[in-house]
């Protein structure tokens, strides 16, 4: 599923990547601990975490992560926000929690 359908079936807001939202989701990934995320987070992810720091963006670049979402309606830190626009990265927000983004993307059918 592309990240424009999701951004769409979830209502999230775009933070960044606003250009770059077509790229195809292949699972979701749930976690606010970077060294999990480094170890098992796969390409085509969509990450949701409550982590708004710089080294969310890295990890995401890192990892080849289709995008960010971001809970409980956080936004970026500046510095971060500003990495986000510079290589395109999406990131979305939802006003859920992880858990409810999560059951929502399991039911559009997108595997965790």
């Amino acid at each position: 599923m592309r990240l424009s359908e999701i951004k769409e079936k979830l209502d999230l807001r775009i933070i960044s990547g606003r250009n770059s939202m077509g790229g195809e989701v292949t699972r979701g990934y749930v976690s606010d601990l970077m060294s999990d995320v480094i170890a098992h987070a796969k390409e085509g992810d969509i990450w949701i975490t409550y982590q708004t720091h710089v080294n969310v963006v890295a990890i995401a670049m890192m990892k080849n992560i289709a995008g960010i979402i971001l809970i409980q309606d956080r936004e970026l830190i500046p510095e971060a926000a500003e990495k986000a626009a510079d290589v395109s990265l999406p990131v979305l927000c939802s006003k859920e929690s992880a858990f409810e983004v999560a059951g929502k993307l399991y039911q559009l059918g997108i595997p965790g």
